[in-house]
């Protein structure tokens, strides 16, 4: 046995599938699964067993899994305490962020930050908001849409960033293109293009239209802001994205505003073993928290 067999199971015990650990771990999946079989004839007891596309943990597996990711834990305090001690001369910063954070706000935010700490390596993963959660502990900052997930890991600190609109996009030449906004009851009239489950957006949406007594199907479901929008554009139904998207559009979609109740969610940054962050990511959400500042001050000015 290795440390670093015991890292590498903590992570698919995690995410249930050698792969999709494989992908966060930076590894090939032979690597992986080699790792996991060195593991397994050391323990001399089966961890795990194939369970559709990935694995479930035998009962051997769970009690290991929790030693595993309290060395997880341990290595994580260890370099926070490095890149503490040697201050911003070096270091790292892990970012994972859902689609609306990572594509309209935190590009701008990782420049500024790079140019003031060049020495510092910036690596930004995104994916919907449970992909961003399911990878939190092999992050320093999540940013996330809509609900905080009940559950998460001791020590994580949750940080209310944002508000964003999400809004209803239909090709230009749409009925409800003129209006500008629509009800629910009328959107739902019309075919729905979804994001897929997972997406902040989507939650959003569902939910509303729950509460007005609506459900219904989602005509396509599609991965991405950009998916939805281009079915939009070829004519397959009404979708839904956050207004931020929408900003440098070429006109052939049209935003429609939901009426009467705009539908509005928070963009939240977690924060995993907050009391042991490193200076940078400290540094990082200093710099988002002020950003916010910044646009509050904008929108009070107009």
């Amino acid at each position: 046995m290795t440390p670093d067999q015991l890292l590498t199971f903590a992570c698919v015990a995690d995410t249930g599938n050698i792969s999709r650990a494989a992908g966060q771990l930076n590894l090939s999946q032979p690597a992986v699964s080699g790792q996991l079989r060195a593991l397994q004839d050391w323990f001399g007891e089966p961890l795990y067993r194939r369970q559709g596309h990935g694995i479930a943990l035998t009962a051997a597996g769970e009690r290991l899994a929790e030693q595993a990711r309290q060395l997880r834990q341990i290595y994580a305090r260890a370099q926070a305490e490095r890149d503490a001690w040697r201050g911003m001369d070096a270091g790292s910063l892990r970012l994972g962020a859902s689609t609306t954070p990572a594509s309209y706000l935190l590009p701008a935010l990782v420049a500024r930050f790079h140019q003031r700490f060049p020495a510092v390596a910036l690596h930004l993963s995104d994916g919907n908001t449970r992909q961003i959660v399911e990878r939190l502990p092999q992050l320093d900052l999540a940013f996330i849409e809509g609900d905080v997930p009940t559950g998460l890991a001791d020590g994580t600190a949750v940080y209310p960033w944002t508000e964003d609109e999400v809004v209803a996009v239909v090709r230009a030449d749409h009925a409800l293109a003129r209006a500008g906004s629509a009800t629910l009851d009328q959107l739902a009239a019309w075919p729905l293009v979804m994001r897929e489950p997972g997406s902040g957006v989507r939650q959003l949406v569902e939910r509303a239209f729950a509460g007005a007594g609506l459900s219904p199907a989602a005509a396509l479901e599609l991965a991405g802001v950009e998916g939805v929008k281009q079915a939009v554009r070829a004519g397959l139904g009404t979708g839904f994205v956050s207004a931020m998207s929408m900003r440098h559009e070429d006109g052939t979609l049209a935003v429609v505003r939901v009426a009467p109740v705009a539908l509005t969610r928070t963009l939240s940054i977690l924060v995993p073993h907050a009391d042991t962050a490193a200076r940078a990511a400290r540094q990082f959400l200093d710099s988002c928290l002020a950003m916010d500042g910044e646009l509050a001050a904008k929108a009070d000015e107009g």
